[in-house]
């Protein structure tokens, strides 16, 4: 009985950490793009998206440790893993073109990021 309750407990925390990492990484991506207004508009611009960039790219990692610690433990399904490794693609992905300098694929997969993290952020 103790263990069930131990078990739960430990699921809940692992769930509510999830949703943490899912949020986290929404509204880094989220300032991401007004982080990309300002790259345009202002001298600082650059320097915040760069900055914005390495901030979003840990949260999709930690996405990732939120996901394997959901899963893991409980035996839960794999598919918050599946998707939290697919984020850690396209985030790459996204970095690689950013340094590139190819706004017109850039900004595409920068928004459809957003919107699938959104999604998964009302998922969960």
């Amino acid at each position: 009985m103790a263990t069930q309750v131990t078990a739960t407990a430990n699921a809940q925390r692992s769930s509510s950490f999830l949703q943490i990492a899912i949020a986290l990484q929404t509204l880094t991506i989220f300032l991401q793009a007004v982080s990309a207004g300002l790259l345009l508009t202002s001298s600082y611009g650059e320097t915040l998206h760069s900055v914005g960039a390495r901030v979003m790219y840990g949260a999709s990692m930690l996405y990732v440790l939120a996901a394997v610690l959901a899963w893991k433990p409980g035996g839960g399904s794999p598919r918050p893993v599946w998707h939290a490794s697919g984020f850690l693609v396209l985030a790459s992905v996204q970095v690689v073109l950013g340094i590139a300098h190819v706004p017109s694929v850039h900004l595409p997969l920068g928004v459809l990021m957003f919107g699938l993290s959104v999604l998964a952020l009302a998922r969960r």
